[in-house]
């Protein structure tokens, strides 16, 4: 999928580990920064550092909004696309770990 012309600031990443298991980045957002548009290959655990309102966009076009909880974690499932944005007016990270591969 290509990517849509960005008018938003990018939110910044900071790997903090990435091997044949997981990767785990960091993700810090100004007021209205986004990721831009992407495809979680894997299954994904987001854990809040702040607390905030982030503006999911969908690639058909749809959007929703979810209020994060700094320390409530969530997980989606591989396959979602989507470009995260920092809906709210004040700066807002959150870690996410992608599991690549489950013990066994």
């Amino acid at each position: 999928m290509s990517e849509p012309l960005r008018c938003r600031a990018p939110a910044v990443p900071v790997q903090q580990i990435d091997d044949d298991k997981v990767r785990v980045t960091r993700w810090d957002f100004e007021p209205g920064a986004e990721t831009g548009f992407h495809r979680h290959g894997w299954l994904y655990i987001v854990v809040p550092m702040t607390d905030g309102t982030l503006l999911i966009e969908f690639p058909d076009g749809t959007t929703m909004t979810s209020e994060l909880k700094a320390g409530e974690s969530y997980h989606r499932i591989a396959g979602a696309e989507h470009n995260v944005v920092n809906a709210g007016s004040t700066f807002l990270s959150f870690v996410e770990t992608e599991v690549k591969a489950f013990p066994g």
